[in-house]
C-alpha cells in the first residue's frame, strides 16, 4: 500500500523559509516521478515542483523559480521542497504526489496516481 505522508507546515512571516517534507512507502519509486501541488483556498490545485525519482530531473513552476527548490534523498525515501523567500500568495495547502515516469515532469494533477493528504503552509504579511 502506498503512503505518502507529508510534514513540516506552518506559519512563516512574508521573507522567511520553510522546508516540507513528503516520506514515500509502499513500493519503488525508481521509475516514478514526484510532484508537489498545492491548493488555496477557493481555487484550483497547482503545480509547484516535480523531481525525477531515478535522475534527479527537477521542474518547477514559474510562479517559484528561484526560491523553491524540489530535491529527493533515496536513501529515505523522501523528497523535499525548501521554500524560501515566501510571500502570502504562497499560502496553500501542499500536497505531495507520485506518478509513474512518462519521459517528462508532468504539471497536471491527473498524471499522478498517489496523493499525500497535504500540509497547511501560512504566510503572513
Amino acid at each position: 500500500q502506498v503512503q505518502l505522508v507529508e510534514s513540516g507546515g506552518g506559519l512563516v512571516q512574508a521573507g522567511g523559509s520553510l522546508r516540507v517534507s513528503c516520506v514515500a512507502s509502499g513500493r519503488t519509486f525508481s521509475a516514478y516521478t514526484m510532484g508537489w501541488f498545492r491548493q488555496a483556498l477557493g481555487k484550483e490545485r497547482e503545480f509547484v515542483a516535480g523531481i525525477v525519482w531515478s535522475g534527479g530531473s527537477t521542474l518547477h513552476a514559474d510562479s517559484v523559480k528561484g526560491r523553491f527548490t524540489i530535491t529527493r534523498d533515496t536513501t529515505k525515501n523522501t523528497v523535499l521542497l525548501q521554500m524560501n523567500s515566501m510571500k502570502p500568495e504562497d499560502t496553500a495547502v501542499y500536497y505531495c504526489a507520485a506518478g509513474r515516469a512518462i519521459g517528462y515532469i508532468s504539471r497536471e494533477p491527473a498524471r499522478y496516481d498517489y496523493w499525500g493528504q497535504g500540509t497547511q503552509v501560512t504566510v503572513s504579511s
